[in-house]
């Protein structure tokens, strides 16, 4: 291996200007499991690697590939350490199943074992010099070997082997700077590399530092590198499992089936498949628990009719237009509780209001008739209801429909309680009903829309009859 003295081709002002300039450039990103990934073809994203040292800019670059996403699943130091880089590169065909789960095309292959040719070629031309870190005992030196053999004029700055104690980390970093290496090559496998560089890109002077895996084995001739019509047909995994069956298995084998997974949920949330699921199990519970509960209390139905009718002749159901899910306005159906003319003697006493805030709710309201104070005591009144869930204008939990003169009262985040359909019972009413201000009704909507799901209308169903039953807030 032979090692050139430092060159420096960077004291044309022009060359200086476009550095800077291609330095700064930003990148399309695609983001696949919460990482922005390049979108940028090899070539020249490796002269943009080239600029980078050229303008003095410092960066950490590292690769991304289906293994990598596996690792940083379980392990937050080494998920933050990606986070933390200036570039991620796509590495694999994992990347573009996973973009094309996701709806998008997928980023083009960046991987290190293709790119690292151009990087070569490039800092030969531009008088970088590449310091080389990782592998077992000689295969950093092999790697070396051939870069110096298939471009000559490269400067190998330095190589060392991935075995090194602590107390030797030190004088190893002070010999990369002694190097004045512009690229720093660091290859001791996923997470421990990328753990390495966060831990000391502080202590390193070389503009750029990048993680890159195996690569040196492959150069060194340690593990053969698979055909190129393997490698074209995007199967040069299956090459490396066949290579090292007994190490790779795991990783290959179960890493893979675990990342498609996780890939495949992932793109089913950002497809809006999840939530399209949510909806249609919500509004099929709603159809069968609204249909059995009809059928189950018909009784009750047929003797709260009776005895409003015979208290005073007047209508047994209610039909009040109340609004909706995103502001619509529907016609709401109710157990008559109160006298004919209630509305006409609301205005009269909306001073006498005993609830803070919009609503309005008075605990011995004089417009309720007799029957009407038991019905409301135990929540018979809202039964009706049930037609409106199986109509599709409510649902069985959700926020309570409000009327039109409260909404018009409604100010800033109030608005929020509209974004869902509105129920018969919600998080509030199995929590103290009326005796809960309405700005704490609001957060508990709010609450309640953000996370609504099957799970959670079930236990707040299985809440409401012991809420019912307790007559809390109950007038």
């Amino acid at each position: 291996m032979k090692y050139l003295p430092k060159r420096d081709f960077r004291l044309i002002p022009g060359a200086v200007v476009s550095d800077r300039l291609e330095a700064g450039r930003k990148w399309p990103t695609i983001r696949l499991f919460d990482l922005p990934l390049v979108c940028a073809g090899r070539r020249e994203m490796a002269r943009h690697i080239l600029a980078r040292v050229g303008a003095d800019r410092p960066s950490t670059i590292n690769f991304v590939n289906a293994h990598c996403i596996n690792q940083q699943r379980e392990d937050a130091q080494y998920r933050e350490a990606l986070k933390a880089s200036d570039l991620l590169l796509p590495d694999g065909v994992g990347m573009e199943i996973a973009a094309r789960l996701c709806g998008t095309r997928g980023p083009q292959n960046l991987n290190g074992t293709d790119l690292f040719p151009m990087l070569c070629r490039e800092a030969e031309e531009e008088g970088t010099g590449i310091f080389l870190l990782g592998g077992l005992p000689g295969v950093a030196d092999g790697a070396a070997d051939w870069a110096a053999y298939h471009f000559p004029a490269l400067r190998i700055a330095g190589t060392q082997s991935g075995f090194f104690t602590p107390e030797e980390e030190d004088a190893l970093i002070e010999r990369i700077n002694r190097s004045h290496a512009g690229i720093v090559l660091v290859g001791m496998g996923v997470p421990l590399q990328e753990k390495w560089i966060a831990r000391n890109r502080h202590r390193i002077t070389a503009p750029v530092v990048m993680g890159v895996g195996g690569l040196f084995d492959y150069y060194a001739g340690r593990i053969p590198r698979a055909p190129a019509m393997v490698r074209a047909c995007k199967s040069e995994w299956m090459w490396r499992l066949a290579m090292e069956p007994r190490r790779m298995a795991k990783r290959y084998i179960q890493g893979n089936a675990t990342f498609l997974a996780h890939a495949a949920m992932i793109a089913a949330g950002e497809r809006g498949l999840f939530e399209q699921l949510n909806v249609a199990g919500k509004r099929a519970l709603d159809i069968v628990v609204a249909g059995l509960a009809v059928l189950a209390l018909l009784p009750i139905f047929i003797a709260t009719a009776l005895s409003i009718r015979l208290e005073d002749k007047g209508p047994v159901l209610f039909r009040q237009t109340r609004i909706g899910a995103d502001g619509a306005p529907f016609s709401m159906i109710k157990f008559r509780s109160m006298y004919i003319d209630s509305e006409e003697r609301r205005k009269a006493l909306l001073s006498q209001s005993e609830r803070a805030g919009i609503c309005f709710k008075m605990r011995n309201d004089p417009r309720i008739t007799r029957t009407g104070r038991f019905i409301r005591r135990f929540s018979i009144d809202e039964l009706p209801q049930l037609f409106n869930v199986l109509g599709g204008s409510m649902s069985l939990v959700g926020p309570r429909p409000a009327l039109p003169s409260e909404v018009a009262a409604y100010r800033g985040s109030h608005w929020q309680r509209l974004a869902g359909k509105p129920g018969i019972t919600c998080t509030w009413q199995v929590r103290g009903r009326a005796e809960i201000p309405f700005e704490r009704q609001a957060i508990m909507d709010r609450a309640y829309l953000k996370r609504t799901n099957v799970w959670v209308d079930l236990k707040l169903l299985f809440c409401t009859p012991r809420a019912v039953l307790g007559g809390r807030g109950a007038f």
